[in-house]
């Protein structure tokens, strides 16, 4: 029914051992989950034409002056229409499917409500941080290409994780990783032409952006995603197994709140901040009723003061499914919740409340104040279950009177079989949960249960002896909580760690390309000093030493010494390292700082399917040497199919305007005026 593999792949192929997938991603599985996931992206990629013929049928209307034309089009327009409202049907169909996602153990439980993953599309990674590292970090990008081939591995593993926990660590290490690519690849002012294409869970809808944004939100709702899928997974007839569930449900709830903290304008409706959320609230509430569960777990004793606990469980549940059904309800997340999820969040708050008016009416029914019993503690929990007493009753007195009691009682077991009654009617209106046989079940059982205690004690004057009675109030020992997602607990390595430490080597920082210093430390003296950590900087610089004079400046960073790369040495390293080439002549390569004010290009592109596309460069003015001119160039607005052409042949021509400076000293030392880094730039690579 469930994740039971079925024989369709090879068998060796399937084992973690042979190294054929990543911990925590095994794509050949071919299990209910799978298959779901798969009609899922077939069923996105039929919305996403869908949505494009509608567009342009939209588009063709606008601009149609024939009315012949016009009609027809209008025609075809309802056609799509219909179409997508079908395919957003089937798509509510795959997100309503609980049964395959819970336990495999038989259980006589309701099914709780789990995410389906975002579906992507590949992503090359390689062209673009190539020309990256060879523009910006003037190393030989060739270095670089199984680190690149590394991270698209990894990001092919995360469209399909285990439903474990080697899974959630598989998609925060990648989470974590583009933290790191984030900083090594992608400067704030510029875009890098890297369109990264998310469908939405609910809609089916692809969003496009051209930053990492997207990429890093849809990994976190994905992570909750996988979150629900194990809680769903759990054994709920035993203790351990429901406190896994509460567990998963409560980390699932944490993602989530944070990408509605963390990523605020997420272009995507599944990811909005409103839709966001619902889905917590969600969590939340199925966290509880798992916390409701396992109290009931080992049996309910018959016990005065038991079912008032247990009463007041339910309530809390049924309440906070309430507050669930009335958010799904509300704009604008009512036109794309899943119109099942929010009948089954109904359902339930009517269940539990009759949970919690049954319980109510049997420690009313069955228990008698006998003598010697504590009199007081049971008149503190009956007026504790209400917030006000039916008019014309007080606690101490109702316990003492029976006639009350069972009056009181009864009235309770009207409320339930109402709200049973409600529960089991909001169940068959929705075609999705009619289809549910555990479900169905559950309610009915329930339902009859509560019919047969009412109707043992009924009698011909209960319609005019029967009295209104008020809603319990909600209370639990155990509330649920968010539990953060805890990023620390996973270790990762930075795959472009080579290019050195993040600090310094960053997108956002700029540097000269590497001077070559060649120079010999005199009588064992460098004529300079270091300081920093990784990497070291030249510090007390003696404008007469042989270093200076080659074209060493205070502030450099020191990134190699006779090609041994130093990016990642220590001062005490570095200097051991110079001092063991004695007086022999000492090749160095350095870097300088430049201004981070310096102009960048910056491009934008945000869209989804259905919006229209836009792009805009701005160019910002470039500072001359002297500072004293200023001037503005204004890019030519480029269309969608040649903008990426452009960009290439941008990132070509700075590619070869990357200078490598070299000074040689011949003669004895000589004081003289040192060039400005700047002016060994072109106006090209100055950008970088």
């Amino acid at each position: 029914m469930t994740d039971t593999l079925l024989p369709a792949a090879p068998q060796p192929l399937e084992k973690e051992d042979d190294g054929y997938f990543r911990k925590g991603c095994n794509p050949l599985a071919q299990t209910g989950r799978s298959k779901l996931q798969n009609q899922r992206a077939a069923l996105n990629q039929q919305i996403l034409k869908a949505v494009r013929m509608r567009t342009g049928a939209e588009n063709l209307l606008k601009a149609a002056t024939n009315q012949k034309v016009r009609e027809q089009v209008r025609l075809e327009l309802s056609f799509l229409n219909s179409d997508l409202q079908m395919l957003k049907e089937e798509l509510e169909g795959l997100n309503i499917s609980v049964g395959v996602y819970q336990s495999t153990e038989e259980a006589f439980t309701i099914p709780l409500i789990p995410l389906g993953l975002k579906e992507t599309k590949d992503v090359d990674f390689s062209v673009v941080l190539k020309d990256f590292i060879l523009e910006h970090y003037s190393e030989d990008s060739y270095l670089y290409e199984d680190e690149i081939a590394d991270l698209m591995d990894l990001r092919q593993a995360c469209r399909t994780p285990s439903r474990d926990e080697a899974g959630v660590e598989l998609l925060m290490s990648y989470f974590i990783q583009l933290g790191f690519v984030e900083s090594r690849f992608f400067p704030p002012t510029r875009q890098m032409g890297i369109l990264f294409t998310w469908y939405d869970s609910l809609t089916g809808v692809p969003v496009s952006q051209q930053n990492l944004l997207l990429e890093k939100a849809s990994i976190l709702f994905n992570i909750g995603a996988l979150y629900t899928q194990i809680g769903t997974r759990c054994n709920r007839q035993t203790e351990a197994g429901l406190q896994s569930t509460v567990d998963a449900f409560q980390r699932a709830a944490g993602v989530l709140n944070y990408l509605k903290e963390t990523f605020t304008h997420t272009p995507s409706y599944d990811m909005s901040p409103a839709m966001l959320s619902v889905l917590v609230k969600m969590m939340l509430a199925q966290a509880q009723e798992s916390t409701f569960e396992k109290i009931c777990l080992s049996g309910i004793q018959n016990e005065f003061f038991v079912l008032v606990k247990v009463a007041q469980e339910a309530a809390k549940v049924g309440d906070v499914y309430r507050q669930l059904y009335t958010a799904m309800n509300q704009e604008p997340v009512k036109e794309n919740i899943p119109y099942s999820w929010a009948s089954l969040a109904c359902v339930k708050a009517h269940h539990y409340e009759a949970l919690a008016h049954y319980f109510t009416a049997t420690l009313l029914i069955d228990h008698q104040l006998k003598p010697g019993s504590d009199e007081d503690h049971q008149e503190k929990c009956l007026s504790q279950l209400y917030d006000h007493m039916p008019e014309g009753m007080t606690p101490l007195a109702t316990l003492k009177n029976v006639h009350q009691r069972q009056r009181l009682g009864k009235s309770h077991l009207c409320r339930a079989v109402t709200h049973h009654e409600e529960s089991v009617r909001e169940a068959s209106l929705c075609k999705k949960l009619r289809n549910i046989e555990v479900l169905q079940e559950v309610l009915s059982a329930a339902h009859q249960r509560s019919r047969l205690k009412y109707t043992q004690l009924r009698d011909d004057y209960d319609l005019l002896s029967l009295i209104d009675v008020p809603d319990i109030i909600s209370k639990t020992e155990r509330e649920v909580e968010i539990i953060p997602p805890q990023f620390s607990k996973v270790t990762v390595t930075d795959f472009f760690q080579k290019l050195g430490p993040l600090s310094v080597f960053s997108a956002n920082k700029r540097w000269t390309p590497p001077r070559s210093i060649h120079f010999t430390a005199e009588e064992g003296d460098l004529g300079f000093t270091l300081r920093g950590n990784s990497p070291v900087q030249v510090h007390f610089l003696d404008p007469y030493c042989s270093a200076a004079v080659a074209g060493a400046k205070e502030g450099d960073y020191i990134v190699s010494i006779q090609d041994v790369d130093c990016k990642w040495l220590t001062v005490s390293e570095v200097m051991k390292l110079l001092k063991s080439f004695g007086q022999n002549d000492i090749e160095m390569k350095v870097v300088s700082l430049l201004d981070a004010t310096s102009s960048m290009h910056s491009k934008c592109a945000t869209y989804s399917v259905g919006m229209q596309k836009t792009y805009s460069m701005i160019c910002l003015a470039t500072d001359d040497d002297d500072k004293t001119d200023k001037t503005k160039k204004i890019s030519k607005k480029l269309s969608f199919l040649s903008w990426n052409t452009n960009k290439n042949r941008q990132k070509s021509a700075s590619t070869l305007c990357l200078p490598s400076v070299g000074v040689r000293v011949a003669g004895p030392p000589v004081k003289k005026k040192l060039p400005s880094p700047f002016s060994l730039l072109t106006s090209d690579s100055s950008l970088y």
